[in-house]
């Protein structure tokens, strides 16, 4: 028989950790946070959760609470790279794939431009932005 705080972490969608990431973003205080749905464009990911801070310390920040509440939430983390430069940090949990960066190399990379045709989700003014 499934705990109901079992069953809950089995019902949740890939879009649920998503915002769950996106959260802890704003949590930490991360700027610009934006969720891409990826699922029409590949099959690397369903989301992307992308945001920014403001230095490679303030970047390293928000990538811990991200794992904080991932962790809270007994979400696996797959994979985690570029935590010693911080200036791009990523943290892939399979289904959703957070992309964390200094203002400068986001704005570099570009991947809302790259992943244009990718719909946004839309945010709880609470937890930091709008969607378009």
């Amino acid at each position: 028989m499934v705990r109901r705080e079992e069953q809950s972490l089995l019902e949740e969608s890939s879009q649920d950790h998503a915002l769950i990431a996106a959260a802890g973003a704003d949590e930490a205080r991360a700027l610009d946070i934006v969720i891409l749905d990826m699922r029409a464009l590949t099959t690397i990911c369903d989301y992307f959760v992308i945001c920014h801070g403001r230095s490679p310390i303030h970047v390293r920040s928000v990538a811990d609470e991200i794992e904080k509440a991932m962790q809270q939430r007994q979400l696996a983390q797959h994979h985690r790279e570029g935590r010693a430069q911080a200036t791009w940090i990523v943290l892939d949990y399979l289904d959703v794939v957070v992309h964390i960066f200094t203002k400068e190399t986001r704005d570099f990379y570009g991947l809302e431009r790259l992943w244009g045709d990718a719909p946004r989700i839309r945010l709880a003014a609470d937890v930091g932005i709008d969607a378009d």
